[in-house]
């Protein structure tokens, strides 16, 4: 599973796996960041998703969150 952030032409990408913790971790982010101008978007096959590209994928769940945090509409 990828899970991928798309805001402002900026596209982070985070290679985890699907489940409770992965919801638990969109929930949060979808809190922080609100609903409107940045996208959450799991997706199993990141070439299947062209039009998000390019990816920039980050090493950590960490990493993923503060960049999640980090972003405004």
């Amino acid at each position: 599973m990828t899970e991928k952030l798309i805001s402002q032409n900026r596209c982070y990408a985070l290679k985890t796996t699907h489940g409770k913790h992965l919801a638990e971790l969109k929930r949060e982010l979808n809190r922080a960041v609100g609903y409107k101008g940045v996208q959450l978007v799991t997706i199993s096959r990141p070439t299947a998703y062209g039009e998000y590209a390019p990816y920039h994928f980050v090493d950590t769940e960490q990493e993923f969150q503060a960049l999640v945090k980090g972003l405004r509409p």
